[in-house]
Protein backbone atom coordinates (compact mmCIF):
# COMPACT_ATOMS: atom_id res chain seq x y z
CA UNK A 1 0.00 0.00 0.00
CA UNK A 2 1.50 3.23 -1.35
CA UNK A 3 1.96 6.19 1.28
CA UNK A 4 -0.64 9.44 0.65
CA UNK A 5 1.03 12.40 -0.77
CA UNK A 6 1.65 14.95 1.43
CA UNK A 7 1.84 17.80 -0.95
CA UNK A 8 -1.63 16.29 -2.43
CA UNK A 9 -2.85 16.69 1.19
CA UNK A 10 -1.60 20.11 1.53
CA UNK A 11 -3.46 21.14 -2.08
CA UNK A 12 -6.55 19.72 -1.27
CA UNK A 13 -6.54 21.73 1.74
CA UNK A 14 -5.89 24.91 -0.10
CA UNK A 15 -8.15 24.79 -2.61
CA UNK A 16 -10.90 24.28 0.22
CA UNK A 17 -9.73 27.34 2.18
CA UNK A 18 -8.58 29.58 -0.36
CA UNK A 19 -12.20 30.27 -1.72
CA UNK A 20 -13.34 30.55 2.21
CA UNK A 21 -10.78 33.44 2.42
CA UNK A 22 -11.42 34.97 -0.22
CA UNK A 23 -15.20 35.35 0.00
CA UNK A 24 -14.27 35.79 4.14
CA UNK A 25 -11.93 38.99 2.89
CA UNK A 26 -14.70 40.36 0.29
CA UNK A 27 -17.56 40.28 2.57
CA UNK A 28 -15.41 42.83 4.93
CA UNK A 29 -17.67 45.75 5.49
CA UNK A 30 -16.39 49.24 3.87
CA UNK A 31 -16.37 51.77 6.19
CA UNK A 32 -19.28 53.98 5.01
CA UNK A 33 -16.69 57.37 4.54
CA UNK A 34 -14.92 54.92 2.26
CA UNK A 35 -18.26 53.70 0.26
CA UNK A 36 -18.34 55.89 -3.02
CA UNK A 37 -14.70 56.09 -3.49
CA UNK A 38 -14.88 52.53 -5.34
CA UNK A 39 -11.70 51.38 -4.86
CA UNK A 40 -9.60 48.41 -5.97
CA UNK A 41 -7.28 46.17 -5.10
CA UNK A 42 -4.46 48.08 -6.54
CA UNK A 43 -5.59 50.90 -3.81
CA UNK A 44 -6.00 48.53 -0.89
CA UNK A 45 -2.23 47.45 -1.43
CA UNK A 46 -0.90 51.17 -1.67
CA UNK A 47 -3.41 52.26 1.39
CA UNK A 48 -2.05 49.33 3.68
CA UNK A 49 1.91 50.06 2.77
CA UNK A 50 1.11 53.86 3.81
CA UNK A 51 -0.87 52.65 6.86
CA UNK A 52 1.72 50.34 7.79
CA UNK A 53 4.95 52.30 7.39
CA UNK A 54 3.76 55.75 7.24
CA UNK A 55 4.52 58.57 4.41
CA UNK A 56 6.28 57.14 1.65
CA UNK A 57 7.73 58.79 -1.79
CA UNK A 58 6.59 57.48 -5.04
CA UNK A 59 9.52 55.64 -5.41
CA UNK A 60 9.46 54.24 -2.57
CA UNK A 61 5.56 52.81 -3.18
CA UNK A 62 6.29 51.85 -6.40
CA UNK A 63 9.04 49.79 -5.57
CA UNK A 64 7.31 48.11 -3.13
CA UNK A 65 4.30 47.46 -5.15
CA UNK A 66 6.54 46.04 -7.75
CA UNK A 67 5.29 48.91 -10.14
CA UNK A 68 6.13 51.82 -12.39
CA UNK A 69 6.23 54.81 -10.52
CA UNK A 70 4.16 56.25 -13.21
CA UNK A 71 1.23 53.51 -11.96
CA UNK A 72 1.78 55.23 -8.63
CA UNK A 73 1.07 58.25 -9.64
CA UNK A 74 -1.68 57.60 -11.14
CA UNK A 75 -3.01 55.86 -8.27
CA UNK A 76 -1.62 58.58 -5.91
CA UNK A 77 -3.62 61.33 -8.07
CA UNK A 78 -6.46 59.75 -8.21
CA UNK A 79 -7.10 59.01 -4.16
CA UNK A 80 -6.12 62.66 -3.53
CA UNK A 81 -8.66 63.85 -6.06
CA UNK A 82 -11.25 62.01 -3.61
CA UNK A 83 -9.25 63.63 -0.60
CA UNK A 84 -8.12 60.31 0.69
CA UNK A 85 -4.43 61.04 0.19
CA UNK A 86 -1.94 63.89 0.56
CA UNK A 87 0.81 65.32 -1.28
CA UNK A 88 3.45 67.37 0.58
CA UNK A 89 7.50 68.47 -0.30
CA UNK A 90 9.85 66.53 1.25
CA UNK A 91 12.04 68.83 3.61
CA UNK A 92 15.04 67.03 2.41
CA UNK A 93 14.59 67.39 -1.30
CA UNK A 94 11.85 69.21 -2.54
CA UNK A 95 11.60 67.83 -6.28
CA UNK A 96 10.35 64.72 -4.32
CA UNK A 97 7.00 64.54 -2.66
CA UNK A 98 5.56 62.55 0.16
CA UNK A 99 2.69 60.61 0.30
CA UNK A 100 0.40 60.17 3.21
CA UNK A 101 -3.06 59.28 4.42
CA UNK A 102 -5.19 62.15 4.91
CA UNK A 103 -6.07 62.58 8.56
CA UNK A 104 -9.83 62.69 8.08
CA UNK A 105 -9.35 59.39 5.99
CA UNK A 106 -7.23 57.50 8.32
CA UNK A 107 -9.96 56.01 10.77
CA UNK A 108 -11.86 54.76 7.91
CA UNK A 109 -9.09 52.94 6.48
CA UNK A 110 -7.48 51.56 9.90
CA UNK A 111 -10.90 50.50 10.64
CA UNK A 112 -11.44 48.59 7.05
CA UNK A 113 -7.49 47.61 6.87
CA UNK A 114 -6.44 46.60 10.50
CA UNK A 115 -8.09 43.39 11.01
CA UNK A 116 -6.81 42.15 8.47
CA UNK A 117 -3.46 42.91 9.58
CA UNK A 118 -4.02 41.84 12.75
CA UNK A 119 -5.13 38.31 11.24
CA UNK A 120 -2.18 38.02 9.39
CA UNK A 121 -0.02 39.04 12.86
CA UNK A 122 -1.87 36.49 14.86
CA UNK A 123 -1.35 33.37 11.98
CA UNK A 124 2.41 34.17 11.55
CA UNK A 125 3.23 34.82 15.19
CA UNK A 126 4.08 30.89 15.99
CA UNK A 127 6.27 30.95 13.35
CA UNK A 128 10.24 31.42 13.48
CA UNK A 129 11.02 34.24 11.65
CA UNK A 130 12.43 31.80 8.83
CA UNK A 131 9.41 29.86 8.64
CA UNK A 132 7.25 33.27 7.44
CA UNK A 133 9.31 33.76 5.28
CA UNK A 134 9.17 30.39 3.46
CA UNK A 135 5.48 30.91 4.25
CA UNK A 136 5.62 34.35 2.09
CA UNK A 137 7.96 32.98 -0.48
CA UNK A 138 5.52 30.49 -1.48
CA UNK A 139 2.59 33.09 -1.62
CA UNK A 140 4.23 34.69 -3.45
CA UNK A 141 5.54 31.81 -6.28
CA UNK A 142 1.22 30.45 -6.06
CA UNK A 143 0.93 33.93 -7.28
CA UNK A 144 3.14 33.80 -9.87
CA UNK A 145 2.05 29.80 -10.81
CA UNK A 146 -1.55 31.15 -11.25
CA UNK A 147 -0.51 34.13 -13.49
CA UNK A 148 1.40 32.24 -15.73
CA UNK A 149 -0.92 29.48 -15.91
CA UNK A 150 -3.50 32.60 -16.88
CA UNK A 151 -1.16 33.90 -19.31
CA UNK A 152 -0.91 30.21 -21.36
CA UNK A 153 -4.46 29.50 -21.38
CA UNK A 154 -5.55 30.69 -24.93
CA UNK A 155 -8.46 32.72 -24.76
CA UNK A 156 -11.95 31.74 -26.45
CA UNK A 157 -12.96 33.58 -29.12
Amino acid sequence: MSTPDTTDDAVRELLLVMPRLVGRIKRLPLPEQLRSLDLAPRHLSLLSLLLLDGPLTVSQLAEMLGVAPTTVSLIVSDLSRRAVLVRREDDADRRRRIIDITPESRPAITQWLSPGAHAWRHALAPLTAAQQRTFVDTLLRYEEAVSTARQATPKRE
